[in-house]
């Protein structure tokens, strides 16, 4: 099998196309497990990152606003842990309702499913299991918290089968990556006020970014088979909605902490917490001046900085609940 122009030639058997080279599923993790981690998309980590970077941002401007508690440290390892897991269910849930669709698609027709690795009532085990798991990280958690969690399966659910009936289907995906936002706040407060749900207004932002970025991969195929993508939506406009969205991501981050920050009447932790929306916008700026939407192997390569970008910005908003 040969991989789509700018993806790695597999190497080992059963890889799929756009893997990280190199990644420990396909090298390192024994045989068996191989078709169900990569079902997990654990040979593509970026996805996990990304669901999770919101969740620490969520918890690090509530301990910002408030004050860090050492049952924060258990919180980080519980979202970092779930959503490991949750990520990895969620894959395998669109990647059952997809089989059909990957079939068709040059990136996405070597996913364990359409490839054969895995039928897809195996799929379906192997997704209610880490359900499962996460549920039982997840009842650790505050009761406004967990039920707040299992809220988030709506998302989760409906996100595969958006692409079937709008052009937004990223605005689906943004709905449930940045559900962490809420949780982690929720987590440490107990409750939800203006400056999370700001914060997750802010993450689809950002993931309408990121996403639309990812799609210019897949266009031509989707086209084809009529899977609507912002990417096919915008086109040619697409730097410029990618602005749109860069602005609002970071606008909407300094509003979060605008309003979470100021009643401690302390500067610093304000300052700091405000060059995190900085940090984020500088980032997407840097991926927009690099972008070119005719070359998926730079789109891909744009779309993983996107960890970085998260990354950078919780290291703001943790700086600004220590001092």
């Amino acid at each position: 099998m040969t991989a789509p122009a700018g993806m790695p030639e597999p190497e080992a058997a059963g890889q799929v196309a756009d893997a990280v080279r190199g990644n420990w599923v396909d090298h390192a993790a024994p045989a068996w497990s191989r078709p169900w981690l990569r079902l997990s998309r654990a040979d593509r980590p970026v996805g996990t990152w990304l669901l999770l970077i919101p969740c620490w941002w969520g918890l690090a401007l509530a301990a910002a606003a408030d004050a860090p508690r050492w049952s924060d440290l258990w919180i980080a390892a519980a979202c970092t842990a779930g959503a490991f897991l949750m990520r990895g269910a969620g894959c395998t849930w669109n990647d059952i309702t997809d089989r059909r669709i990957d079939a068709a698609v040059a990136r996405t027709r070597s996913r364990p499913i359409p490839s054969g690795q895995v039928t897809a009532r195996g799929a379906a085990v192997w997704m209610l299991a880490q359900a499962l798991a996460a549920a039982l990280i997840l009842l650790t958690f505050n009761g406004f918290a967990i039920a707040l969690g299992i809220a988030a399966l709506v998302p989760v659910a409906v996100y595969p089968f958006a692409k079937r009936f709008t052009w937004w289907p990223q605005v689906f995906l943004g709905l449930a990556f940045n559900w962490g936002a809420l949780l982690g706040w929720a987590a440490h407060a107990g409750s939800l006020s203006w400056p999370p749900l700001l914060l997750y207004v802010a993450g689809i932002a950002w993931t309408l970014f990121y996403d639309t970025i990812y799609a210019h991969q897949d266009k031509e195929d989707d086209a084809l088979i009529g899977v609507k993508s912002t990417a096919r939506l915008f086109g040619a406009d697409t730097p410029r909605w990618l602005a749109l969205f860069l602005g609002l991501a970071a606008a909407l981050m300094a509003l979060a902490v605008l309003i979470a920050l100021p009643p401690r009447g302390e500067p610093l932790p304000l300052v700091l917490a405000l060059a995190a929306a900085g940090a984020l916008g500088g980032h997407l700026c840097w991926q927009m001046r690099r972008l070119d939407i005719d070359d998926p192997a730079l789109c891909l390569r744009l779309f993983r900085s996107n960890r970085d970008a998260g990354l950078i910005t919780t290291l703001f908003l943790a700086a600004a609940a220590l001092v």
